[in-house]
């Protein structure tokens, strides 16, 4: 039986909170671009912890923060101006036409998509844009590909290998209209914990002891060979913004 994935993040945000990677800024910029961003109302669906919605607040944007893990809002920082509330893409409680920009960061591939777009495109304003964003590893760097054999190798096949397919939905809908996607490479600085607690942040990562410890010795082996001089190896992402404006 398939796990919900809403409890699938229950013990999981500790370490969400500290080692998931954030997102470039050319990427924030790309979302906002053409935006006055205090002057709009931002809604960040599926939004974790907050990694990504704090990248809008920290432009001045006012952001509705939609998570439906308790916990996970619970390990949240703080910020003037994010507020948590409880919803899903689904039913986000938030009044028609209300919101000038929707925001999903490494999330809408969990959502039902077609009823998740017919919410978005209730709340959003005409011509209001949504900003489907994820993170995939870059296909064309060694270290990246060989890390995500290793983690896949025990993956429960919840989530797709890549998720720039979730998307295709969206440039399907009759809702959306202007469909845009571009890409921004950027890599990541990790000594061996950051890589370990990566690992163990993500929502299939079994708990099996004996498993865990293999992936862990292949991971260690891994890091051993790709390291530099100052003990660091670097995880290479590819970032891709999906845009959309509401019909």
């Amino acid at each position: 039986m398939a796990i919900n994935p809403i409890i699938r993040f229950d013990d999981k945000a500790a370490s969400y909170t500290k080692y998931r990677p954030t997102y470039p800024i050319l990427a924030i910029n790309k979302i906002l671009e053409g935006l006055v961003p205090e002057k709009i109302l931002a809604v960040d669906i599926g939004a974790g912890t907050g990694i990504s919605t704090r990248l809008l607040a920290e432009r001045d944007v006012k952001t509705i923060a939609i998570e439906p893990n308790a916990k996970m809002r619970d390990a949240a920082e703080a910020h003037f101006l994010i507020e948590f509330q409880d919803g899903t893409s689904e039913n986000t409680t938030l009044p028609s036409n209300s919101v000038d920009l929707i925001t999903s960061f490494q999330a809408f591939h969990w959502f039902e998509p077609k009823s998740s777009l017919q919410e978005f495109h209730r709340i959003l304003k005409p011509c209001g844009r949504l900003a489907l964003v994820w993170n995939n590893l870059d296909v064309n760097d060694e270290f990246s590909m060989s890390y995500k054999r290793i983690v896949r190798s025990v993956s429960d096949n919840s989530t797709p290998e890549n998720f720039n397919d979730s998307a295709k939905v969206l440039q399907g809908s009759d809702l959306f209209t202007n469909f845009s996607v571009e890409d921004f490479l950027h890599k990541r600085q990790m000594d061996f914990e950051i890589l370990i607690g990566l690992v163990k942040s993500i929502s299939w990562f079994p708990q099996d002891v004996t498993v865990q410890r293999k992936i862990f010795l292949q991971l260690e082996k891994l890091f051993q060979n790709f390291c530099d001089e100052d003990g660091f190896v670097y995880l290479a992402y590819c970032t891709s913004v999906n845009l959309a404006e509401k019909k």
